[in-house]
């Protein structure tokens, strides 16, 4: 008889275990993004503008600005950022670093800077961001513009192509 109420017990037990709803996965700030590159090929006519960045409650912002519609980008994790051209490193401060590409120079048709930062180690100034460590020129060359963006650790990031006015935006959350 006790045989057979341990065995109805665990039955019991491993049924309730096999129907029981899996527990959501929690995610910060209900933020569901991931640290894989995100990418859009195409190539645009617009050229680099601006850069900005700014902080907000669950993540930090880089802006790209543009002065045309933006075509096509390429975000992602590297072990050392490069500049376009030469392929020398961008020396960046932070425990991981995103490669940020725009497939847009920053430059006009007749070769004239349309965006030419004043400190290309300090393109914007980050200071006291949770996330941000540092923002880096990587150059601008054969019709693409890159950035380093040093961040406090690898964390989930997204990419969202605005309009009015144009930007290419990068969001990298505070935590996972």
């Amino acid at each position: 008889m006790r045989r057979l109420l341990i065995l109805l017990a665990s039955l019991a037990v491993g049924a309730s275990l096999w129907t029981a709803p899996a527990a959501a996965t929690p995610s910060y700030c209900g933020l569901t993004w991931g640290s894989l590159d995100k990418s859009a090929p195409s190539y645009a006519r617009a050229t680099v503008s601006a850069v900005r960045a700014g902080r907000h409650d669950c993540f930090d912002r880089m802006v790209v600005d543009l002065n045309g519609p933006v075509a096509g980008y390429h975000v992602g994790y590297v072990d050392a950022v490069t500049m376009d051209g030469s392929g020398h490193p961008v020396p960046l401060r932070g425990g991981a670093f995103l490669h940020v590409t725009v497939q847009a120079p920053a430059y006009d048709d007749a070769g004239q800077a349309t965006f030419r930062p004043a400190q290309p180690g300090e393109v914007v100034n980050v200071a006291g961001y949770q996330t941000f460590r540092q923002v880096a020129w990587a150059g601008s060359f054969e019709g693409r513009t890159g950035f380093g963006l040093g961040v406090r650790a690898r964390l989930p990031f997204r990419v969202l192509v605005l309009e009015n006015p144009a930007r290419l935006v990068v969001d990298v959350a505070h935590y996972w």
